[in-house]
């Protein structure tokens, strides 16, 4: 049995947690069109009809940037499928949401999750810079899906990258010369770099047709894209 040292010190993680989503501007940051370009390609990628980023605040979870859902939505905390990887800190993947037999898929968020026809969940952790989770992105279908291991380090790079990304804006913004505008040229590449690959991947299920799961081949093309859009961002470390 895994005990703490002390009983106040998850509490005092989760305070802290919750300071740094404050002074990261987490909401408003994850709000910007360069991390709705990251769910748009998320949700193409994959073939789903919902994609989002989620933040997970203290009683609620609130999706700043979304595809097939409104944009700026939130529900309890207690009721989102997203706390699960937060709370067990590493990504999840339930292939039937109806049929898991998990711990953490409470009552209450089973019948949500039915209420809302999500069958199938995939969320990978988002990182604050110091690690800690900040929400995830997440894919939702209303049928039932497999997903391979190749899918899900591919969508855990994906979120590694808006996690690296969200941290540059921080950096680019607390500079007090030119740091703003530094930013604005960055995230404009960096939407640029991302709408190309978003076409490329409507490309190529236009011709190939929408595979389920993504051929590991189609996942390689992909994956070579995301390392390019990380060197620009590791040309911006300061």
């Amino acid at each position: 049995m895994i005990t703490h040292s002390s009983s106040a010190r998850p509490d005092d993680d989760e305070a802290a947690r919750l300071a740094a989503l404050r002074l990261f501007e987490v909401l408003a940051a994850l709000a910007e069109p360069v991390f709705e370009e990251f769910v748009a390609l998320a949700a193409h990628l994959f073939h789903v009809p919902i994609s989002l980023l989620s933040v997970v605040e203290e009683t609620d979870v609130h999706y700043p940037a979304t595809v097939g859902i409104p944009a700026h939505s939130q529900m309890p905390r207690a009721e989102a499928l997203c706390s699960t990887a937060l709370s067990l800190g590493r990504a999840v993947v339930y292939h039937d949401v109806l049929l898991e037999q998990h711990p953490l898929i409470t009552a209450e968020i089973l019948r949500v999750a039915e209420q809302n026809r999500v069958r199938f969940y995939a969320g990978a952790l988002l990182r604050l810079p110091d690690q800690r989770p900040l929400g995830t992105l997440c894919l939702v279908n209303h049928e039932p899906r497999p997903f391979t291991p190749d899918e899900q380090r591919i969508l855990e790079l994906l979120a590694g990258l808006v996690s690296r990304t969200l941290a540059v804006r921080h950096l680019c913004r607390a500079r007090p010369d030119a740091g703003k505008a530094q930013w604005e040229h960055l995230s404009a590449e960096l939407q640029e770099e991302i709408g190309a690959l978003n076409a490329l991947v409507r490309y190529i299920n236009a011709r190939n047709g929408s595979q389920v799961p993504v051929p590991t081949t189609f996942l390689a093309q992909v994956e070579s894209r995301l390392h390019d859009l990380q060197a620009v961002l590791d040309a911006h470390r300061f």
